[in-house]
């Protein structure tokens, strides 16, 4: 089973690879301005994980620049994500905003739909 794993995890980082979406052109100070509201923003992700590529797919079709953490490469990032978030079950989006309480956006559906209000 793990072979079979590793082996379609290289074949979809390929394919994102070779399909890879563009980025926006954007005049330099929206970017900016665009940044500073995702500064808040890191996703909790696995790179050969389909529905993360979806979600890092979407992250640059849109030109969003936000933290991604690899809980297999650190391992205080999944420690983070179980203790913090409730559950390693990536993609997850950790949603930290000033004043308030921090956010875990699990679903790659909901991930996409609350990141493209940054870019609208």
């Amino acid at each position: 089973m793990f072979i079979i794993r590793w082996l379609l995890g290289r074949i979809i980082l390929l394919l994102n690879f070779i399909f890879s979406p563009k980025s926006p052109k954007r005049a330099t100070e929206l970017q900016a301005e665009i940044d500073q509201k995702t500064s808040h923003l890191h996703l909790y992700q696995l790179p050969a994980c389909p529905f993360c590529v979806k979600v890092r797919r979407t992250m640059k079709r849109e030109g969003l620049n936000i933290g991604l953490r690899n809980i297999n490469a650190k391992n205080e990032y999944q420690q983070e994500l179980i203790n913090e978030g409730g559950k390693r079950k990536v993609p997850c989006l950790r949603i930290a905003k000033d004043n308030e309480p921090v956010e875990w956006l699990y679903e790659s559906n909901d991930i996409v739909d609350y990141l493209k209000q940054f870019a609208a």
